[in-house]
């Protein structure tokens, strides 16, 4: 294995949210259940960090979230947003590969393992800060709009979407406690990113009138 990509994955790490996913699996005696969690978890992982590697990318380090993970870039958002949107993208496609992989697998397996990926890319893919759907949007705003009003606009949405989670699911509770709780964490995700907002004036005069 390449040194590069043996680093970033030394690099990995669990957030302290995954645990209580973890936990309750155990409790349950889903030990198993979690495993296969956990494997898809990495696999995702994984394809954004192959990606990053390939494109020569050095990621800093990965956290593995419940939703799927974080990955830290070399660059941030000085990345060109062609860039930034492969390695989105690598996540989602990954996910998509170990999905159609697991159905050549024992059934019983094969039938767990598709409904994880199904509902990893279900979640993933929800075009909202900071899931790898919002991701994408935010690399095509780069592509094809190069404005902070835009950026503010998708991050104003996120937070309305997420906080309409955040209140749904707390209607439902006991029952949507977990995804309740990962609505409180992306909506703490988005209101942090739109506190630094402003910042994006230097980012707008640096990055995008650079990619112009």
């Amino acid at each position: 294995m390449d040194e590069r990509a043996y680093a970033a994955m030394m690099r990995m790490t669990i957030h302290p949210l995954f645990l209580p996913l973890l936990f309750g699996l155990i409790l349950y005696g889903n030990v198993s259940y979690y495993a296969l969690i956990l494997s898809s978890l990495l696999v995702h992982e994984l394809g954004h960090m192959l990606v990053a590697w390939l494109l020569g990318v050095k990621v800093k380090r990965c956290v593995i979230m419940p939703y799927g993970g974080e990955i830290e870039l070399e660059g941030g958002y000085a990345l060109s947003p062609h860039k930034q949107l492969l390695i989105s993208l690598g996540g989602p496609v990954a996910t998509f590969c170990f999905m159609l992989m697991a159905s050549f697998l024992d059934p019983i397996l094969a039938k767990q393992l598709i409904k994880i990926q199904m509902i990893l890319l279900l979640i993933n893919l929800i075009p909202v800060w900071p899931l790898d759907g919002g991701r994408i949007v935010f690399s095509l705003i780069l592509i094809f709009s190069k404005k902070v009003k835009m950026y503010e606009l998708f991050l104003a949405i996120s937070l309305i979407l997420i906080s309409l989670s955040a209140i749904i699911t707390f209607v439902m509770l006991p029952q949507t406690l977990f995804l309740f709780v990962l609505s409180i964490f992306l909506w703490m995700k988005v209101v942090q990113e739109w506190r630094y907002r402003k910042y994006r004036i230097a980012f707008e005069k640096y990055v995008l009138n650079r990619l112009t």
